[in-house]
Order: structure tokens, then sequence, then C-alpha cells
């Protein structure tokens, strides 16, 4: 997974894509936005083919034990949390810090949001239910988290425009009238 994620990143840095991402990116908020989704989506994807290739006894896949208890992918994925939220508390990652490491700690995030969403349904039922009907809960779950990421991505001048209207609407500005705007000059004459 963080091979996968390193290889999208130096093709990015190396090829002509670097352009386009800069300008679709300009502000830091943002960029870490669409890293933290792309860890999400493409942990998402490693986590699901893992447990299945579990469930399936396919080698080399097995679950991980630690003094004969059973470690869930959820554990990895809070301590993950807990780790980027220091991190972040410490302003390490944030702003103020080199790019690079603004764009590790995004990434770090969503992978930490993947690993313990996909085992939400653990945290209502507290006993395994990974591959029962409970289970979905977890897909939801997920869905529900990675929605919120992209759009905060894609959403940004849709959420301005609300907030805009909000704002006018707490003050009692009328609101224009854009009708008017998008009619045929010879229309407005009259």
């Amino acid at each position: 997974m963080a091979l996968t994620l390193g290889g999208l990143a130096a093709i990015v840095a190396r090829t002509r894509l670097n352009r386009a991402y800069r300008q679709g990116f300009p502000e830091a908020r943002r960029e870490r936005l669409f890293l933290s989704s792309l860890a999400f989506f493409t942990t998402v994807m490693f986590v699901r083919a893992f447990t299945f290739a579990v469930r399936h006894n396919l080698a080399p896949f097995h679950d991980f034990f630690m003094r004969g208890r059973h470690i869930h992918h959820l554990v990895w994925g809070i301590l993950l949390l807990l780790l980027v939220g220091y991190l972040w508390l410490l302003e390490i990652g944030t702003d103020s810090s080199p790019k690079w490491l603004n764009g590790m700690t995004a990434m770090i995030y969503g992978v930490a949001a993947a690993l313990t969403l996909d085992e939400f349904a653990l945290w209502l039922n507290l006993r395994d239910v990974y591959w029962e009907r409970e289970g979905r809960e977890s897909f939801e779950a997920m869905a529900a988290f990675g929605s919120l990421l992209t759009m905060g991505i894609f959403g940004r001048s849709f959420f301005h425009a609300i907030a805009g209207e909000i704002t006018r609407w707490n003050r009692k500005e009328p609101i224009p009238d854009r009708r008017l705007d998008h009619q045929p000059t010879s229309m407005k004459k009259l």
C-alpha cells in the first residue's frame, strides 16, 4: 500500500502531471484533503483484498496474532490516528511544516481512517462481525467518511456559495436576481 502511494507520488513528481497537480491544488488544505482521500480509498481496496485473501486461506496472507490474541487492523488505525493527531498538535505536518510533511501526515491520516472505519461494525457490536450481516455497517461508515473527504475537495465553491447565502440571509440582504444575468442582451433592454 505504501509502495503504491509512493509510486503514484513519484510518477506525479517526475512527469508533466506535476504542473497540473500544482495548479489543481494551490491551497495546502485542499491538497491535504486530496491526499487523505487518495490514501483512504487506496487503503480500503488493499484492506478489503487482504481480508478476502485471509478469509479464503490464500497464502501467504493470515491474521496477525500477538500472544495468542488476534490484533484487528482497527488497532493499527487507531494508533496511526493518535500519531497524526499528536503530530498536528505539535504543528508538524500543518501549514508551518515543509510541504512533503504536510502530504505525508495527510496520507497517514487517510490510511488510519480506512483501517479504523473498515472495522466500524466491530466498534458498534463489540464482537467480530466483519463477514456477517452486521459487517455492512463498516461499508456504510467508509462510504460516509469517503464522501465527506471527497466533498471537501470538489465541493469547495459550492460550500462557499452556501456560506455566502447564509451570511446574506443573516444580514437580511436582498438576494440578487441572477435570472437577468443569463438573458440575451436584447431581452435586457426591454
